[in-house]
């Protein structure tokens, strides 16, 4: 299989890698200028990013419910993945089984070789082998794309600004203010709240982009764009129907998921983590149309 780049989306996602680090640069040079003690913050920072990056797979399946299985419980599901495996040119992940009445699927791990596959009971139910393939090979492009890396050094300069804004709060609830520091103080604090904002906006954005491109290669890896399609349609039709107490349950995991679960309201786009479904859709009919050669 030949992994065939999209260069235009490619460049988005490294120009908001771009912003990302040119934003990190001038949060830093405004601390340094105001006198801010940044090697414990960092520190702290680097310890939750290692902490994210090493055990993410261990957080998301305890979050979740979803529980390793072995080749036994469910072969038809493992040979599936190993055919897809072989076709991504990746090692086998370990699978596990999620019981939930919203049809999903999701990846995690911090590399290839850590990799962890998950799917719902329900999702196995309504869709069809195809499908079922698509899905799975969604899940496999993350994991080959190395997205765990890529979201947690992305969201390394937010995690900072949020524990700035934090302990800012803290020192004037119990450690009070004084008239020396105050005014450096809440400059800082309002220099961390929008660089949090812009960060997590970014963030979001990079997120978005990433299943942009878990969607090509599902694509690419089954060569049949039509079948992720006909999933996606199923899936968000599915969910809808699906009671809010259910998808509540779940709904910390959505970043993970192929398609968020969520039991209020639709929210605005640009507060997203996922491309709304009809642009996902236009894209896979595009790639589609590369696929067929014109």
């Amino acid at each position: 299989m030949e992994w065939k780049r999209d260069w235009g989306l490619t460049a988005r996602v490294w120009l908001t890698g771009l912003l990302l680090l040119l934003l990190y640069l001038v949060f830093m040079t405004v601390l340094l200028a105001y006198g801010v003690g940044m090697w414990v913050i960092v520190v702290l920072a680097v310890g939750m990013g290692l902490i994210q990056y090493f055990f993410s797979d261990k957080m998301v399946l305890w979050t979740t419910g979803a529980r390793i299985i072995g080749k036994d419980e469910e072969p038809d599901l493992h040979r599936m993945v190993e055919k897809l495996c072989q076709e991504a040119g990746l090692p086998m992940p370990k699978i596990a089984i999620m019981h939930s009445p919203v049809p999903n699927a999701f990846a995690t791990g911090r590399s290839p070789k850590h990799a962890v596959v998950a799917c719902t009971d329900s999702i196995m139910r309504l869709l069809n082998r195809d499908e079922l393939e698509a899905v799975l090979a969604h899940e496999l492009s993350h994991v080959k794309n190395r997205d765990i890396l890529t979201m947690t050094l992305a969201s390394f300069i937010a995690m900072i600004a949020s524990m700035i804004m934090q302990s800012f709060l803290f020192s004037m609830l119990f450690g009070g203010n004084n008239r020396e520091n105050g005014g450096a103080g809440i400059i800082i604090w309002i220099v961390s709240i929008i660089v949090y904002a812009m960060s997590t906006l970014l963030i979001l954005a990079l997120s978005r982009y990433r299943e942009f491109a878990a969607d090509r290669g599902s694509a690419l890896i089954t060569r049949n764009p039509r079948a992720l399609i006909s999933a996606l349609n199923k899936i968000s039709g599915r969910i809808e129907a699906v009671p809010s107490e259910a998808k509540a349950k779940i709904e910390g995991a959505n970043a993970f998921f192929i398609i968020p679960a969520l039991s209020g309201n639709s929210i605005m786009e640009l507060l997203s983590t996922h491309p709304p479904l009809d642009k996902r859709i236009a894209n896979l009919e595009k790639i589609e149309s590369e696929l067929r050669g014109y």
